[in-house]
């Protein structure tokens, strides 16, 4: 998921009260532990690291079960190298505060960094994480990454092979459905009946609507799915922009930052409608759903179909069980597209040169396949490398591996850019409001007229 980047004067006031009460409610969010482990196919012991001992080296990352894997690799690090590594966890709601009033100080208390994305233009273009563009392709096999992980976990700005992070944790949103649900011999029959077709798995948007009209049942208390709708942090725009791009609209153009045209469009404003559309089969509080609450109405057995990342997959398999199934997200047509997450490894320009090189020597080794393949019997620990996604062992090794390694060939990520968090907050706002009953068509206009000001006041828009 995302993260945030400096306020320009002109924005300063309303901005920061709106990102003070986004981070509160994310910490809600993503403070998730997550519960089940792949098989143990992949737990081989990784290749012994050509390192050199060093003084211990820090990373900084949130507190969630994808840390506390990395914990154990790097213990395994720490035997074959004598370099000890520690990995501080910082609540989810804390995170980026911390870590950015950190590198106000001369030194750093931390050696690598697991940023958002988006945090990649704030660290590369205020000199703060190390440029790895003449290191990365020498160190790692970059060939075999997934090219959309690498680009958009990686990279600053996005396609230009200039590089300011490794990667570390990917994810993108899945589906997950009532497996039990779907099979049930009375509901195929009745769906038939009235949809003249099988009930199946959804693959495009109608027929997601349709199944989600179909399973909403209030007077039962069952309901048809549940999306990202939250106004904290970036929910509403991951859940979105999923259907704006499958339809047609975009956020802007990103060579000239142009938003009239691509975001106030009446493919976008047919987008905006349908997603609201889809709310309305949704359990009471449909249009605000945090990623907490999307987890939450999901597990407790009351909702047919989630949208959500695969991040909160293993919780949701170990809850459920047989009960529950997993897929890519709908397409419309020709186009699909679907939200990126994840976090990539940087390295803290405010050490000294030494220290760096041994952050260096750590990361090239995490990536490395047989560290990889033992990454992934972590919880929630996906993985960018390409050989390892298409692997037999790893498609069969959990309920949700297929369809993770299927999506990853259609993700995309919101604007990745310094200024990230002026426009998500803008988006969120108006979006919200869109959901709450406002013109869909005005609610797209106004995000269009602020984004376009925002580049503008960036010095951005071309």
């Amino acid at each position: 998921m995302r993260g945030c980047v400096p306020v320009r004067e002109r924005f300063h006031a309303r901005l920061a009260d709106q990102w003070e009460y986004h981070m509160s409610r994310f910490v809600l969010s993503l403070a998730i532990i997550f519960s089940t482990v792949l098989t143990p196919a992949f737990a081989v012991e990784p290749t012994p690291a050509k390192a050199t001992a060093t003084e211990p080296l820090t990373i900084w990352w949130a507190q969630w079960a994808p840390a506390d894997g990395l914990q154990q690799i790097a213990d395994v690090y720490a035997k074959e190298t004598g370099t000890k590594i520690t990995v501080h966890q910082i609540p989810w709601g804390s995170f980026q505060d911390q870590v950015f009033l950190n590198f106000g100080n001369a030194t750093t208390s931390f050696d690598i960094v697991v940023g958002d994305s988006q945090w990649l233009g704030r660290g590369a273009t205020r000199g703060l994480y190390v440029d790895l563009t003449s290191w990365l392709p020498g160190a790692i096999d970059l060939a075999g990454i997934k090219p959309q992980a690498l680009s958009n976990l990686c990279e600053y700005p996005s396609g230009s092979k200039h590089y300011f992070a490794a990667p570390c944790e990917t994810d993108a949103v899945g589906l997950a459905y009532r497996a039990d649900w779907f099979t049930d011999p009375a509901e195929q029959a009745a769906f038939l009946a009235r949809f003249h077709r099988p009930l199946a798995v959804p693959k495009t948007w109608t027929e997601f609507a349709q199944v989600a009209e179909f399973f909403h049942r209030p007077a039962q208390n069952r309901y048809g799915n549940a999306q990202l709708t939250g106004r904290g942090y970036d929910a509403m725009a991951m859940g979105f922009q999923q259907v704006l791009w499958s339809y047609g609209g975009s956020w802007g153009d990103a060579a000239t930052y142009a938003v009239h045209g691509h975001l106030d469009t009446p493919e976008a404003v047919k987008a905006l409608e349908f997603f609201r559309t889809l709310t309305t089969f949704g359990p009471k509080g449909a249009t605000n759903l945090d990623y907490g609450q999307v987890l939450d109405v999901f597990t407790n057995g009351s909702t047919a179909m989630s949208c959500t990342y695969f991040a909160f997959f293993p919780t949701i398999a170990k809850q459920l069980g047989p009960k529950v199934g997993f897929a890519v997200m709908p397409a419309n047509g020709e186009r699909h597209a679907i939200s990126l997450g994840g976090q990539g490894f940087s390295v803290s320009a405010k050490i000294p040169v030494p220290r760096q090189e041994a952050a260096k020597k750590f990361i090239a080794w995490f990536n490395t396949p047989a560290v990889q393949r033992q990454w992934i019997t972590k919880e929630a620990g996906f993985t960018a490398n390409t050989a390892i996604l298409a692997s037999a062992e790893f498609r069969a090794a959990s309920p949700y591996n297929a369809a993770f390694a299927d999506s990853l060939d259609h993700v995309r990520d919101f604007w990745n850019v310094p200024v990230y968090n002026e426009l998500l907050a803008s988006a969120v706002k108006h979006l919200g409001e869109a959901l709450d009953g406002a013109d869909a068509q005005a609610s797209l206009r106004a995000i269009a007229d602020e984004h376009e000001a925002i580049f503008e006041d960036a010095g951005l828009k071309k």
